[in-house]
C-alpha cells in the first residue's frame, strides 16, 4: 500500500473516532437531561474545569431539616409527603425533628444548623414559626414555612400559597432564598409573670443601670415576625376560644373583639428613638415588621419586611360604637393606599416610623408577639434587626 494510500486510511479512521465520540456525548446528555440534571456550559479559564459538576454535585447534597409540631394535624402524612419531595428533587432524605412543649422549636432549628442542614422548614403556626427563627437568626440557614395555624401571619404576608401542600414544599426545596428584618419585644418591666417559651433573655446581658426602678423581672427578649402589641389586640388574641378557632379559623378572633370593644383606654407614655417622652392615651399600640392580617386587614400598609425600619401604629377610639366604626372605615381605606384626613376624628391610627421604641404604663398591659400572648406588662422595649433571617420565598 502506498504512503498515500495510508494517509486517507488514517483520515478515515481519525474521523470515524471523532463521529463514535460525538454520538457517545450526546447519549450521555439526553440520559443527563432525562433524569433532571441540567446542563450548564463551562466557562474557559484557569480553574474553570469541572465548576458545573461542582455545582449539581453541591445542590444534590442539600440537607434539608424539618422541624414540626406533632399536634397539627395531618403531620405524619405530611413527613411522608417531605420524604418524597426531597428524593423527587434527588435531595438526601430530610432531618425531622418534633417539637415539644419544653422546646417548641428553637433547640430542633439549631440542632439541624449543626447537623449540617442548610434548608431548616418550619411546620406549625405562629408559635411554631417564631420559634425557628429564633434558632435560625444571625445563622445564613435559610428558614422555609409549611403553615400549619390559625393565622399564619408571615406565610401571608410572603403570599405563600397556604392550602397547597406540594407548592409549599417546592418552594421550600426549591426557592430563592430572601434577608428579612426581625423584631424584638423586651420586656423590660414584668408586673405579672410573663411567660414566653421563645427568645428568653440572657440576663447577665442586661446591664443594672438599665433595670428601671421597681422591676420585678429582669428583660426579655421575644421575638416576632410580624407585628407584636399591647392593648386591645393583646387582650382579643388572648381571649380567642380554641374549639371554636379549630372550627372557623381567624374568624374565631373577631368573636373575640366583640367582647372586648368597651373595654377601657390605656394611659401610656412614648419614646421612639430616644426622643423625649410624651403621654397618650389609646387601645392599642402596634409594633410592625409587616402589617398584613388575616381577611383582608392591612393595618400598617408602608411596613416592609426587609427595610430595616419597624412601623408603629397608634390605635385609638372614642365615643362607642361610632369610633370603632369609623376605625374599620380608616383601616379598609388604608388597603386601598387612601387615608381619612378628617379633624377631631373620634376613630383614627396613627403611624410613626422608628428603629426602636419604649413603651410604659402605671397599669399592667396585655403584650401579644406575632398572636402568641406573653402575659402582661408594665414597661416594654421593642426594636428590628435588619437582615437576620432568610426565608424562602416563591421564585415564580
Amino acid at each position: 500500500m502506498t504512503a498515500d494510500a495510508w494517509l486517507v486510511l488514517a483520515v478515515v479512521a481519525v474521523a470515524l473516532l471523532a463521529l463514535a465520540a460525538l454520538v457517545v456525548a450526546l447519549q450521555n446528555r439526553r440520559a443527563l437531561v432525562g433524569h433532571g440534571v441540567a446542563m450548564k456550559p463551562s466557562i474557559a479559564g484557569p480553574g474553570s474545569e469541572g465548576s458545573a459538576a461542582t455545582e449539581e454535585t453541591d445542590a444534590a447534597h442539600t440537607l434539608v431539616a424539618f422541624v414540626a409540631n406533632p399536634t397539627k394535624p395531618g403531620v405524619p402524612e405530611l413527613r411522608d409527603a417531605a420524604v418524597q419531595a426531597c428524593a423527587a428533587r434527588y435531595l438526601p432524605e430530610p432531618m425531622w425533628f418534633d417539637t415539644t412543649e419544653d422546646d417548641p422549636g428553637i433547640g430542633q432549628a439549631r440542632e439541624a444548623v449543626e447537623k449540617g442542614a442548610k434548608v431548616v422548614v418550619a411546620v406549625g403556626g405562629d408559635g411554631t414559626v417564631r420559634a425557628v427563627a429564633e434558632g435560625l437568626v444571625g445563622t445564613g440557614c435559610s428558614m422555609a414555612i409549611v403553615p400549619q395555624g390559625t393565622g399564619n401571619l408571615l406565610a401571608r404576608n410572603l403570599d405563600m400559597p397556604l392550602d397547597d401542600i406540594d407548592a409549599l414544599l417546592r418552594i421550600a426545596l426549591t426557592g430563592e432564598d430572601r434577608s428579612i428584618d426581625v423584631g424584638w419585644l423586651t420586656v423590660v418591666n414584668d408586673e405579672a409573670g410573663v411567660s414566653d417559651d421563645i427568645a428568653e433573655a440572657d440576663p447577665e446581658a442586661v446591664a443594672p443601670h438599665e433595670k428601671p426602678r421597681g422591676a420585678r423581672a429582669l428583660p426579655r427578649d421575644h421575638i416576632f415576625l410580624v407585628i407584636a402589641g399591647i392593648g386591645f389586640d393583646a387582650a382579643l388574641v388572648g381571649d380567642a376560644d380554641e374549639d371554636l378557632k379549630a372550627k372557623v379559623g381567624w374568624l374565631a378572633y373577631f368573636v373575640s373583639a366583640l367582647r372586648h370593644l368597651r373595654g377601657g383606654r390605656m394611659r401610656l407614655e412614648l419614646s421612639y428613638d430616644d426622643g423625649p417622652w410624651r403621654r397618650v392615651r389609646l387601645r392599642s399600640l402596634l409594633f410592625g415588621n409587616v402589617g398584613r392580617l388575616p381577611g383582608g386587614i392591612t393595618l400598617l400598609p408602608d411596613a416592609t419586611i426587609d427595610d430595616g425600619w419597624m412601623d408603629i401604629g397608634e390605635i385609638d377610639t372614642r365615643a362607642g360604637l361610632a369610633g370603632w366604626t369609623q376605625l374599620l372605615g380608616e383601616v379598609a381605606l388604608q388597603r386601598f393606599g387612601m387615608s381619612n384626613d378628617l379633624p377631631n376624628k373620634i376613630g383614627k391610627i396613627d403611624h410613626h416610623r422608628v428603629r426602636q421604641a419604649r413603651a410604659r404604663s402605671r397599669e399592667p398591659q396585655p403584650v401579644q408577639v406575632d398572636g402568641d400572648t406573653i402575659g402582661e406588662v408594665l414597661e416594654v422595649a421593642a426594636r428590628v434587626e435588619k437582615h437576620a433571617l432568610v426565608v424562602r420565598v416563591d421564585g415564580g
